[in-house]
């Protein structure tokens, strides 16, 4: 291993007394998370610690100009071997470089990203839970740490990585209101990476669609206004008589992994799926003729999230009940089974999360 990882173990788990039952969204914390600085060109200072603050100078320049990029990845525990697993690391790592590239910022190597997340889940296994829709939630993140408040890039960098357990995103199915005014991404920009500051542009219109009574915003595109984009978080997905039909990505919407993974599968199953540019007005046309059948988003945090109904231009278009639905549940399912090792996979998209430290220690 060309990265040396030092571990510190907290003396004081908060592991006991959690309600397991009760896990709202990314506000509990697992023991410990990983840490390790880049300067003079390399990443260096490899540790894991018990979870707590971090402290940084007023000037540091991730707060001022935004060179901040995240990933979300999942662990299950294997239901035959009843160890950690995680879905798609390979992939994860693949992609927050793919970030990390646009924004100017040092790449994190396969090997470092990969030992740092499976040494961090070997250790804190304990925190995944059991339950359906359950899972330990990874966030890795790359940051600036330049003290600096020049317009530039910084020389120096931190990755990190840390988790927690969580329960189902959304529970129910959501209510999305079509964006009419703001915009998510333009081409050209970094709507393709998962940039924090594309998520900071997002908040106030999702802000005023929760206050009218939706859950998420369909972005449109920002030249025209005519196709869609993505869904909140999420990649979309419409069932438009026995076709799947999906954005493409490109420089505005993110390569989602669960995207990605949806689509091998439908192609497995013989589904006909297209990745190509939707109108808005094909998908309320299509609702008007009875041949959309279902609508639904995919994350990493949601998995699928089935859509109840859409609003554009101030009308509502239900769609059928989650019931009556083929595609989703059935995707669902199955992606659900396959991380949590109930049913098997032939992508070798599942892998234990095995640790190369001897010792868990210091």
């Amino acid at each position: 291993m060309k990265y040396s990882i030092k571990v510190q173990v907290t003396e004081n788990s908060r592991r006991e007394g959690l309600d397991f039952s009760s896990l709202p969204f990314g506000r509990t914390f697992a023991d410990h998370m990983f840490i390790a600085d880049y300067y003079d060109g390399d990443w260096q200072d490899c540790r894991i610690v018990p979870y707590g603050d971090i402290t940084f100078a007023p000037s540091m320049m991730a707060i001022h100009y935004g060179q901040s990029v995240f990933e979300g990845m999942k662990a299950n525990i294997s239901g035959t071997t009843g160890e950690p697993v995680l879905f798609r690391a390979g992939r994860h790592s693949e992609r927050i470089n793919t970030s990390c590239e646009r924004l100017g910022m040092p790449t994190v190597p396969k090997e470092l990203f990969l030992e740092a997340v499976n040494s961090l889940v070997a250790l804190d296994k304990q925190w995944i839970p059991e339950s359906e829709g359950s899972a330990l939630y990874i966030r890795p993140v790359v940051f600036a740490t330049d003290e600096c408040l020049g317009v530039k890039v910084s020389e120096r960098y931190r990755f990190m990585v840390f988790s927690g357990p969580v329960g189902a995103y959304y529970p129910k199915p959501v209510r999305i209101l079509v964006a009419e005014k703001y915009v998510r991404a333009f081409p050209g920009g970094v709507g393709f990476a998962k940039a924090a500051g594309n998520y900071a542009a997002t908040l106030k219109p999702a802000q005023i669609a929760k206050e009218k009574g939706y859950d998420q915003i369909l972005w449109l595109d920002g030249l025209e206004f005519k196709y869609i984009q993505e869904c909140g978080t999420m990649n979309i997905f419409a069932v438009i008589g026995d076709t799947v039909l999906t954005p493409p990505t490109a420089d505005t919407i993110l390569d989602g992994v669960t995207r990605n993974s949806i689509l091998t599968l439908l192609k497995e199953k013989g589904i006909k799926v297209e990745a190509r540019p939707i109108e808005i007005a094909e998908l309320i046309a299509a609702h008007k003729n009875g041949t959309l059948k279902e609508m639904f988003g995919s994350g990493t945090a949601a998995v699928i999230s089935h859509v109840e109904d859409i609003t554009y231009l101030g009308e509502s278009y239900q769609l059928p009940p989650v019931s009556e639905r083929k595609i989703g549940p059935m995707l669902k399912d199955w992606l659900t089974d396959i991380k949590e090792g109930k049913q098997q996979e032939s992508y070798g998209w599942v892998t234990p999360a095995v640790s190369s430290l001897a010792e868990l220690a210091d």
